[in-house]
């Protein structure tokens, strides 16, 4: 099936844009304007865990192919190492009205089964030498390049990528090629970009475009034969809950990648010009378990003094993780220089990389104590619906959520309270560059 080539980007979009429907479905038309008559038609949208546009530009984009006459289109969940989605929340992120099963023009929408290997297919591999120089030498070992099997040859024409950019602890931003590559990927490279930026650190990678974890999964990325056309936007929500898109940007995934986070980088990111002895975490909604909550450290660690407190309040909040839950309770959370060492010492956690870097970004750094012995930076404190017995046991802090009162911290000047924790990234100063 033949795809006329259609502009490399189309769209726009700035820090105080408030972009209408009209204007958002003038881009998706623009940007599939290549798309042949005939086409089968894959489109990757977010998890549950991401707060997006997908449920605006998907039904677009399903009405236009549709006009367009397609053969097939079909969506496939980037849920990475997520649970699955229920029926419900699926149809609520495709945009699906109340009276209807699904969208119009839209087929199936398939989950991701990472850890499947009849899910999965093989589609090339990048060689040791690659891997050194694509990651400046932190990793050194070929990696096979495993992903869904509806993305192998002859499947699928035109791949759709939808998604939003916000700072992302692993590759400094999400979006773009991060869809494929761990979203729904197999396991090898999913390990490997996870504890690649836990080597990177999240201080030196959060909030910063070019990365050596962007640099392996873009160049993964190649190695997907169908036309892709991604579509990034850049998007916050209001107390209200609204959701406002300030830009959208669709093409190709590396510079509607990068056009996005161009405005991410004035929209997401906060500076507060201090640090706080103590952060109050008010856990975004969207995050219910600490495989994904664990992003109030990532994007507040910065601002919080060694041997300060994060405390993350989180009601909602009711385990540590679904599916790495036993691994985490297991060896819990500590910091670089500790789990290094334990990955040398356990085939275990070295068959679970994405696991080890899970418990050392959590932990976000360390420090030596008044004993010489490393320990976390600061302490975290969950206030959830997390047991105390099994905070204990991961080396977090436990407090009973119907005890905590926002009164009691508003008035301390040393105590910083954030709304809605781990949508932004906090930062003391300006960084210098974040290319």
């Amino acid at each position: 099936m033949s795809t006329k080539v259609a502009p490399t980007v189309v769209g726009h979009g700035a820090p105080n844009s408030d972009m209408s429907p009209e204007e958002l479905r003038a881009i998706v038309e623009e940007a599939l304007i290549g798309v042949a008559p005939g086409a089968r038609v894959l489109a990757i949208i977010p998890d549950k865990t991401r707060d997006d546009n997908t449920d605006l530009l998907l039904p677009c984009a399903a009405e236009i192919l549709a006009a367009r006459g397609v053969a097939e289109f079909d969506a496939l969940v980037a849920q990475g190492t997520h649970t699955p989605m229920t029926d419900a929340e699926k149809r609520a992120k495709v945009g699906a009205r109340a009276e209807e099963s699904s969208v119009p023009g839209l087929g199936q929408i398939f989950d991701h089964r990472w850890d499947d290997p009849a899910e999965l297919a093989t589609i090339g591999t990048l060689d040791a030498e690659r891997v050194r120089e694509l990651t400046g030498g932190l990793l050194n070992a070929e990696i096979p390049l495993t992903i869904n099997r509806r993305l192998a040859p002859g499947i699928y024409d035109t791949v759709l990528i939808f998604g939003a950019t916000v700072p992302h602890e692993v590759v400094g931003f999400a979006g773009g090629a991060k869809y494929f590559f761990p979203g729904v990927a197999g396991p090898e490279l999913t390990h490997a970009t996870h504890w690649l930026g836990a080597l990177a650190t999240v201080g030196g990678t959060i909030g910063r475009v070019e990365t050596p974890p962007r640099r392996l999964l873009e160049a993964a990325a190649d190695f997907v034969s169908a036309h892709i056309i991604c579509f990034t936007s850049v998007v916050t929500r209001s107390d209200d809950a609204r959701l406002r898109t300030h830009a959208l940007f669709a093409g190709d995934f590396r510079e509607a990648f990068r056009r996005a986070t161009e405005v991410s980088c004035h929209v997401h990111i906060k500076y507060t010009r201090r640090k706080y002895r103590r952060v109050v975490a008010l856990l975004d909604e969207h995050y219910d378990d600490m495989w994904v909550g664990g992003k109030a450290s990532y994007r507040l660690g910065a601002i919080i003094e060694e041997d300060g407190e994060l405390l993350i309040y989180a009601p909602h909040l009711h385990s540590i993780s679904e599916t790495h839950g036993w691994l985490i309770e297991k060896y819990g959370y500590v910091p670089l220089e500790r789990m290094k060492e334990m990955v040398a010492e356990s085939p275990e956690l070295r068959e679970n990389l994405c696991v080890a870097a899970h418990l050392t970004q959590v932990a976000y750094a360390g420090r030596r104590d008044a004993r010489g012995k490393i320990v976390m930076r600061y302490r975290i404190t969950l206030a959830s619906g997390v047991d105390e017995e099994t905070c204990r046991r991961v080396n977090l802090g436990w407090m009973d959520y119907k005890l905590f009162r926002r009164a009691d911290y508003e008035s301390d000047s040393d105590t910083l309270i954030v709304e809605r924790a781990g949508r932004d990234l906090y930062l003391v100063e300006p960084a210098v560059q974040t290319k």
